[in-house]
């Protein structure tokens, strides 16, 4: 027997258990009815951008069932008698069929709930639960998942499920269940925690030492989730900057040419209320004037050969580093477009240049 069911009150023992026997008769019934929800909610993914890592479904385990079954809620007098928190269990569960979305990213959380939302014709969504939401309020660190409660509509699968059931249970086909979905790494510490934390045989057999491991662990992955969703974001828009009838062809300002430098070198960057309008003029000079000109120029292998070649002595903010980089790429020609009569930057680009020269005729001996 389960632990719940050990410490339930004599008195609510037999229909508690005659509940139990009833449910091992109808979870056969109830498993088809599980595959059913399953495999229309993976239906739902197909030819869709989004693509979860895996669809599960599960229906609730006898051993489980009994469990829940058996919870009880205090009297609200001194006095009274303990109360089952779910008299009608076959009815007031709706968890006995769950389905499981695990996903990679948190925003995909979002878009598989919304896409499972619009399918009203199948489902009909009667609850919608960050299960999150108070951990953030309070300041605390655990377990994060988004929880719908799904209500099939006139489902021929559930149909032949509710016939089984008491005389007196309308066959409507609508029948509740919950889908969970989460990300990975959500559902991989929820999964270890649960059976640490839940199912330890003996009550006693834990310490304030766990529950501290378990919130830094929470922590620690959530974490690393805004990091892989930053990196997601990063990634999505220097793919944009290369699409030559998209993003790659917006023409470059002083504000856009900030966007693109904090993307591609979030490292060698300014102050956020700098005006950027002298690399607007330096790449003018060059007839550079569109994003993907400015993305292929910022090239990272191009930029390290800049940095071997000078070898500056003290990191380079954007100014200095994009005149180097506009030097390599034009050699005498950015001297001759961006130098005018200004002497003293004739003969600094003259002598970077003569780095670079010399460089390169290192690395390349015989071509120079």
């Amino acid at each position: 027997m389960g632990a719940v069911f050990d410490r339930l009150d004599e008195q609510l023992r037999p229909g508690v258990e005659a509940v139990t026997l009833d449910y091992e008769r109808l979870r056969p019934h109830l498993e088809n009815v599980t595959a059913d929800v399953t495999a229309r909610i993976r239906e739902i993914f197909v030819d869709v951008d989004l693509q979860p890592l895996f669809v599960t479904g599960r229906t609730k385990s006898v051993d489980s069932f009994r469990d829940k079954a058996s919870r009880m809620i205090e009297p609200d007098e001194p006095g009274g008698d303990r109360q089952l928190e779910f008299p009608h269990p076959l009815r007031d569960l709706h968890d006995l069929v769950g389905v499981r979305v695990i996903v990679s990213l948190p925003h995909e959380v979002r878009e598989a709930a919304n896409l499972i939302k619009r399918r009203r014709n199948e489902f009909d969504c009667r609850a919608d639960r960050e299960k999150d939401i108070g951990s953030v309020e309070s300041g605390t660190y655990g377990y994060s998942s988004r929880h719908l409660i799904l209500r099939t509509r006139q489902n021929d699968v559930v149909r032949d499920y509710q016939s089984e059931l008491a005389e007196n249970v309308r066959v409507t086909g609508n029948y509740f269940f919950e889908t969970q979905i989460r990300t990975i790494l959500a559902h991989a510490w929820s999964e270890i925690e649960h059976d640490i934390r839940f199912k330890k045989a003996d009550p006693r057999a834990w310490s304030p030492y766990l529950d501290r491991q378990f919130t830094a662990t929470a922590a620690m992955l959530e974490a690393v989730e805004s990091t892989f969703e930053e990196l997601h974001d990063r990634y999505l828009a220097v793919t944009g900057y290369w699409d030559s009838e998209g993003e790659g062809a917006v023409e470059l300002d002083p504000g856009r040419i900030r966007e693109i430098w904090q993307t591609l070198l979030p490292h060698v960057d300014r102050k956020a209320d700098d005006d950027w309008g002298w690399a607007a003029e330096l790449l003018a000079a060059h007839g550079l004037g569109t994003t993907i000109e400015l993305a292929g120029l910022l090239d990272a292998t191009s930029i390290t050969e800049v940095r071997k070649a000078l070898d500056h002595r003290y990191s380079p903010g954007p100014d200095r580093l994009l005149d180097d980089v506009l030097l390599w790429r034009f050699g005498a020609g950015h001297i001759e477009l961006t130098a005018g009569t200004d002497r003293q930057r004739q003969e600094s680009l003259r002598r970077r240049l003569a780095q670079m020269d010399s460089y390169q005729a290192e690395k390349n001996p015989g071509t120079h």
